[in-house]
């Protein structure tokens, strides 16, 4: 770009020099030497810092912050000139430093963790590409690799002629299935709206994850039409429960014709959400019961695999999900148990067809259908986003490069270290396992520290004892030790304990032991 300066003071000098400057740094191509060097510099910093040692077991999980001394660390004013790569770098340094590490031995804390390797490289390769997935046209292997994958994965859940798409996580794809079968049930309220029309309800155990309640509130059906199922005492629903709130809404639905239209009035229940592994307590609802309820009341079924739903890959726990294949949906999350860097979520329908008639919109800047090539590859119309990140990459690339039985493998380990955990919990004093046995890798215990054990259990003495999990969770996040979760269950009366998601495949039955002789340190003297 040619600059004409008339009067070349000292400030036409700066401003040449700034225009320089911007102009240099906006022709610069990924050939340029300093632009290379500050990726190799970044790429470095992130193996070394992030992979290597935020992989070791003597590495803390965090070195944590307080929010406002966080912000004074993080150097955050952005100027009106652009800083130095030499900045840039230090800044990428500094994010690394005060992070979690989500990839460490010591991070129990979600439903996620550990860092793979192939993954990671899937990751990578998309974003050096930056694409969107939503025609053939701008990404032609990805839509390949996003149809691959849904159709191995129908075949594993029972869906043989079935179909899916990837999507913004396990959230996303809940409400997805409410809005499928919204569509499926009435498909007129697509053009007409849900004026003059039943309220509909959904029905999900009072452990599912709460992804429903906002579907009710973001797709309209309102929260008051989210109903809760009960759950028995390993956190599982009742499925008499389900058919008894069932009946209830029939009772409340009544249609009223006069002369000149018909309507509605009252409740109609039209979408059951099963769950495999819930949140907390890690439970399977009894789908083969569910899908009977459902198919009896003309009822949409979806499960929620989000969690539990690895255990499809194993031979040994798939018998978890029994009945999967009756289901007319179901959400995975593969960034959870399988392993994939997040995010990684994908919705399956049984129904081919369905997810482009409920979603279609008629784009014609994106959806011509007189392209040279077959449009049936352009599978933006499959969902409601328009702009969508290629997740896929990262799961096809995990999957090739462990295979069936390596991902298999990754799974039974999982279940191994949780089984051999509870069975630590129940034999080391100051230790009380809130369920004999879990069906998933959520392991949930109280720590009763000394001044608490041969006491009467009195209701003061749960009331102290639930202050005891937030208080160790304090001190090992600021010694950045271990980091587990603590949570109550108001409903069922259990206060605060704490929740250990086993899911890291480096982890070890070591690693089981060291996490209750920690928790035992740092609480001993409560």
């Amino acid at each position: 770009m040619s600059i004409f300066i008339k009067r070349k003071g000292k400030k036409d000098l700066r401003l040449l020099q700034n225009h320089v400057h911007h102009d240099s740094v906006l022709d610069k191509t990924y050939e340029d030497p300093e632009t290379l060097k500050f990726l190799q510099d970044v790429h470095n910093l992130m193996v070394e810092e992030a992979l290597v040692k935020g992989t070791k077991r003597e590495t803390p999980v965090i070195e944590f912050q307080h929010p406002e001394e966080l912000k004074k660390l993080l150097n955050l004013p952005i100027g009106k000139e652009g800083t130095s790569n030499a900045d840039i770098l230090e800044d990428c340094k500094r994010i690394l430093k005060y992070s979690v590490k989500t990839g460490s031995l010591q991070f129990y804390n979600q439903l996620y963790s550990g860092v793979e390797p192939y993954s990671l490289a899937g990751s990578w390769v998309t974003d050096s590409l930056n694409t969107n997935l939503h025609t053939f046209e701008v990404a032609p292997v990805f839509v390949i690799l996003e149809q691959y994958m849904v159709q191995k994965i129908c075949k594993l859940i029972g869906f043989e002629n079935g179909d899916g798409v990837f999507g913004a996580g396990g959230s996303f794809c809940n409400l997805m299935a409410t809005h499928l079968a919204r569509y499926h049930r009435f498909p007129d309220m697509k053009t007409k709206g849900m004026y003059d029309q039943p309220k509909l309800d959904l029905y999900a155990s009072d452990q599912a994850h709460y992804s429903l309640l906002k579907a009710g509130g973001y797709l309209g059906f309102g929260t008051e039409h989210i109903i809760n199922v009960k759950t028995d005492d390993k956190g599982c629903m009742i499925v008499s429960d389900l058919e008894a709130k069932i009946e209830d809404s029939k009772k409340k639905a009544k249609c009223n014709t006069d002369l000149l239209f018909t309507y509605f009035q009252g409740n109609v229940p039209f979408f059951v959400m099963g769950t495999c592994g819930s949140t907390v307590l890690g439970a399977y609802d009894d789908l083969n019961a569910v899908a009977d309820v459902c198919k009896k009341n003309n009822i949409w079924f979806h499960v929620d695999g989000a969690w539990g739903g690895g255990a499809l890959l194993s031979s040994k726990h798939r018998h978890l999900m029994k009945g999967v294949e009756r289901a007319d949906s179901v959400a995975l999350n593969f960034h959870k148990m399988v392993g994939a860097q997040i995010q990684c979520s994908a919705i399956f329908v049984k129904v081919k067809g369905l997810l482009e008639k409920t979603n279609r919109a008629y784009a014609e800047y994106l959806f011509q259908p007189d392209k040279f090539y077959d449009t049936s590859y352009d599978i933006g119309d499959k969902t409601v986003q328009c702009g969508r990140k290629v997740d896929v990459t990262k799961l096809w690339l995990l999957w090739k490069g462990k295979g069936d039985k390596g991902l298999e493998e990754r799974v039974d380990n999982a279940f191994d270290n949780a089984q051999y955990l509870t069975k630590k919990i129940n034999e080391t004093e100051g230790f009380r396992s809130v369920l004999p046995e879990y069906q998933c890798t959520n392991i949930c215990f109280w720590y009763i520290p000394p001044s608490l054990r041969g006491q009467k259990e009195t209701p003061e003495w749960w009331e102290k004892l639930g202050k005891i999990s937030p208080i160790i969770k304090e001190r090992m996040i600021k010694e950045g030790s271990l980091m587990i979760g603590f949570v109550p269950i108001k409903m069922k009366g259990l206060v605060n304990f704490f929740r250990i998601i086993v899911i890291n495949p480096a982890c070890e039955h070591s690693d089981m032991d060291r996490i209750l002789s920690e928790i035992d340190r740092l609480g001993s003297d409560l």
